[in-house]
C-alpha cells in the first residue's frame, strides 16, 4: 500500500486546528454597536432617561412630581396602543397609515350601536373590536394573498374609513354627558384608579399591560419568532417552513384588534365619540414615530415592542417639559423630527453589524 493510501498515516499527520471566525469587533465602539443590534430598545432608552434628567434639572420638583408622570401616561395612552399596533406591522417590513382612522371608525362603531340601535355597552364595544379586526383582516388579505404594497393598501384604507366615519356617523358628535348617562361602559377605560398616591386611569393600565404581553409574545412564542422571520426574509422563512401568509394575516387581524382597544381608550380618555376626532389625522404619523423613535427597523425583522412603549414616552416626556419650560409648542415638533432622522441613522449604523 503506497503512502498517498494510508488515510490513517495521513490524518495522524493532520492539524488539528478547528474552523474559527475572526472577531470584527474593533474596541469599545464595536462592543457598543453589537450590543444595540442585539439590545435595540438600549437607544431609545437611553434617549429617554436623558430627557428626564434633563428636564428635571431645568423644571426641578414639578417634573418629578406624581402629577407629571400622570400626566405624561394620560397624554401617551392613545397614542402608546396604536404605537404597539404599528410596531407589528413594521417587523414585518410594512407600514400601517390607517391605524388612527381605524381607531375613530371603532368609535364611531361602539357610538352608534350603543345610541342608533339601542344595543347594551357592552355589546357595542364587542362589535367595535370586531370591525377593527375584520378592516384589518382586509388590509392582511391585499398585502399577503394580492401581493399589494403596505404602504399603498393601507393608504387607501385610510381614505375609505375616513369617509366611512363621517358616512355612517352623519358627521354628529354624541356627548359625553350623554354617554356617561346611558352608556357609562363606553368610558369605562376612563375610570382612575389611585398607585402609590398617582393617580392613574385604566386606560393606562392596558396599555403597559398590552405592551408587555405583545413583548412576551414576540419574544417567547413561535409566533414571534414567525413574525420576525416573515419580517426579515419571507422567501427564507417560507423556505424555512413559516406559513407566511397566515403569519401576516395573524398580524394585520391583531393589529385591527388593537386599533379597537384604542379606539376604547379614546372615549375614556375624551368621553364623547367624534367622527372628526384628531386622531384620524394624526394618529398614524403619531404611532410611526413613536415606532421610529423607539429603534424598530423600518426595513423589518429588529426591534422590540418595549422601544416603541419608550418612544411614545420619549414623546409625552418632551410636550410636557416644553409645555412646563413655557416653550413655543414648534420646538416640540422641531427636536421630535431631529429624533426622527437621527433614530433612522443609527438604525442603518447597527446594520451594519448583520451586513
Amino acid at each position: 500500500m503506497s503512502n498517498s493510501d494510508n488515510y490513517e498515516a495521513a490524518a495522524s499527520g493532520a492539524s488539528t486546528e478547528v474552523a474559527s471566525f475572526a472577531d470584527t469587533k474593533k474596541g469599545f465602539v464595536g462592543q457598543f454597536q453589537h450590543a444595540l443590534h442585539v439590545n435595540p430598545a438600549i437607544v431609545p432608552l437611553i434617549v429617554l432617561v436623558a430627557a428626564i434628567i434633563i428636564f428635571g434639572l431645568l423644571l426641578g420638583s414639578r417634573f418629578f412630581s406624581p402629577f407629571a408622570l400622570t400626566l405624561i401616561l394620560q397624554q401617551v395612552q392613545i397614542v402608546g396602543v396604536l404605537a404597539a399596533a404599528q410596531a407589528l406591522i413594521i417587523l414585518t417590513a410594512g407600514i400601517d397609515l390607517s391605524v388612527g382612522a381605524l381607531a375613530v371608525l371603532c368609535t364611531v362603531v361602539m357610538g352608534q350601536f350603543t345610541f342608533r340601535y339601542g344595543l347594551p355597552a357592552p355589546v357595542a364595544v364587542a362589535a367595535g373590536l370586531a370591525v377593527g379586526t375584520a378592516i384589518g383582516a382586509v388590509n392582511g388579505w391585499l398585502v399577503s394573498r394580492m401581493k399589494l404594497p403596505p404602504f399603498i393598501v393601507t393608504l387607501g384604507m385610510w381614505q375609505i374609513v375616513l369617509a366611512a366615519n363621517y358616512l355612517y356617523s352623519n358627521n354628529e358628535t354624541i356627548r359625553s354627558q350623554d354617554i356617561e348617562a346611558e352608556a357609562a361602559f363606553l368610558q369605562f377605560l376612563g375610570t382612575k384608579i389611585n398607585i402609590s398616591g398617582a393617580i392613574f386611569t385604566l386606560g393606562v393600565v392596558l396599555m403597559i399591560g398590552l405592551v408587555f404581553g405583545l413583548a412576551y409574545a414576540l419574544r417567547s412564542t413561535a409566533w414571534g419568532r414567525h413574525v420576525y422571520a416573515v419580517g426579515d426574509d419571507p422567501e427564507a422563512a417560507e423556505l424555512a417552513g413559516v406559513n407566511v401568509h397566515k403569519t401576516l394575516m395573524s398580524v394585520y387581524m391583531l393589529v385591527g384588534f388593537i386599533c379597537g382597544l384604542a379606539a376604547w381608550v379614546m372615549i375614556g380618555r375624551y368621553g364623547s365619540v367624534s367622527p372628526s376626532a384628531t386622531t384620524g389625522v394624526i394618529g398614524n404619523i403619531q404611532s410611526i414615530t413613536a415606532v421610529v423613535i423607539g429603534g424598530i427597523s423600518l426595513f423589518g425583522g429588529r426591534g422590540s415592542i418595549i422601544g416603541a412603549f419608550f418612544g411614545a414616552l420619549i414623546v409625552g416626556v418632551f410636550e410636557l417639559g416644553l409645555r412646563m419650560a413655557g416653550a413655543d409648542p414648534q420646538w416640540t415638533y422641531l427636536l421630535i423630527g431631529v429624533l426622527i432622522i437621527a433614530a433612522v441613522t443609527v438604525d442603518q449604523w447597527i446594520r451594519k453589524v448583520t451586513a
